[in-house]
């Protein structure tokens, strides 16, 4: 997608040295661009852990190039113990998010299958590369199953269609079209009108600095609102459609997104408004069947709601925002149940969020572990 109508993804090889990975800084956005580089293991922690790069396909793409990293760095000792120890660590560095496992135990596969061949290194990077593109396709494919329910409801309204979102699953979370956004570009691109309702999804407000400023780029009409917000649009009819990502959807189709999602949907479901799930088949994790017991809710350090983040004009600030002796519950995520979902988006197409339906296109999957 586009930056000031240059195309990019957001994250790739230094061209003049392929042993450093480049992101898009999303700490600095929408007020700086810059270009962050990840040169080991370490970097590649925190730029997970502190933001730097976020959303779940993201996330694991960036820990694949990390494992690349990791065996780039290997000098001597046990490898095999050496790789298992740099695994556990980057999936240590943000535990909701399912992509994250995925692709380090993919890398970690190849890794093993060519340890003691001459062209591991370029076997590694290839894999790395390969998850990048593979998260690419799932995100344009995504979009065309989506698209289909945006031209549903334009060819009966013959009118902007209104759609609200929350947090960012926009390129900028998927490397590039994303899982919510994903069919919205599309319809964009084909001439259908559609506004979206940008939730500012405290307390990062990844919706209000993020999602806004990917939409402001590519052309796309949208509107930041306060989270609390999204209720009384529904209730008053300006909202066509809701649709989200995922950071995790278990075997049955419960739901792990950023939080506030849960009340999204409690909206949705109110107001008979279709709330949809987009996410990539890397986002499913089929060993879990309960998404509320089973999925670990991230907490998140207090300064992210006790402090917020600006631009003064010259530079980026921080200002404390609560009093001085107050406690904070920051958590990151919570857990929509299945039933207030009415369909799941994928890759290979849509279907309810229930366990035959998740396993009738995802067939593979039916004697996987806890089936």
């Amino acid at each position: 997608m586009r930056i000031q109508g240059k195309s990019y993804h957001t994250i790739w090889i230094k061209e003049s040295d392929n042993k450093i990975i480049q992101v898009i800084d999303q700490r600095k956005l929408p007020f700086q661009f810059e270009i962050f580089e990840i040169k080991s293991v370490e970097d590649t922690f925190f730029a997970i852990k502190e933001m730097v790069v976020r959303g779940a396909p993201l996330i694991g793409v960036t820990a694949a190039y990390g494992m690349y990293l990791a065996v780039l760095a290997y000098k001597k000792g046990d490898f095999k113990k050496y790789i298992s120890k740099q695994a556990e660590y980057l999936k240590s560095s943000r535990p909701t998010a399912v992509n994250l496992a995925y692709a380090i135990d993919e890398m970690c596969k190849v890794i093993f299958e060519n340890k003691k061949k001459r062209d591991l290194l370029q076997n590694v990077l290839q894999k790395a590369h390969q998850l990048k593109q593979t998260e690419i396709d799932f995100g344009s494919k995504i979009g065309e199953y989506g698209l289909k329910l945006i031209e549903e409801i334009y060819n009966k309204k013959q009118d902007t269609i209104n759609i609200l979102t929350h947090c960012n699953a926009g390129w900028l979370a998927c490397i590039d079209w994303g899982t919510a956004t994903a069919p919205i570009y599309k319809a964009h691109l084909k001439g259908i009108p559609v506004h979206v309702w940008v939730d500012e999804t405290r307390p990062r407000n990844q919706g209000a600095r993020l999602t806004a400023y990917e939409l402001g780029e590519e052309g796309v009409s949208h509107t930041i609102i306060p989270d609390n917000t999204g209720g009384h649009l529904m209730q008053h009819g300006k909202v066509d459609l809701v649709i989200v990502g995922s950071d995790r959807t278990t075997a049955t189709g419960d739901v792990a997104n950023k939080i506030g999602t849960y009340l999204k949907a409690l909206a949705a479901k109110d107001n008979n408004i279709p709330f949809y799930v987009a996410l990539p088949s890397s986002t499913f994790d089929f060993s879990l069947n309960d998404g509320i017991k089973e999925i670990p809710i991230e907490q998140r350090e207090s300064s992210e709601v006790s402090e917020i983040e600006g631009w003064n004009g010259s530079k980026v600030e921080r200002v404390k925002l609560i009093p001085e002796k107050s406690t904070v519950a920051n958590y990151g995520f919570d857990v929509t149940p299945a039933r207030l979902v009415t369909g799941l988006i994928t890759e290979r197409g849509i279907c309810k969020a229930e366990k035959e339906a998740i396993l009738k296109l995802f067939p593979e999957m039916i004697n996987h572990k806890n089936q």
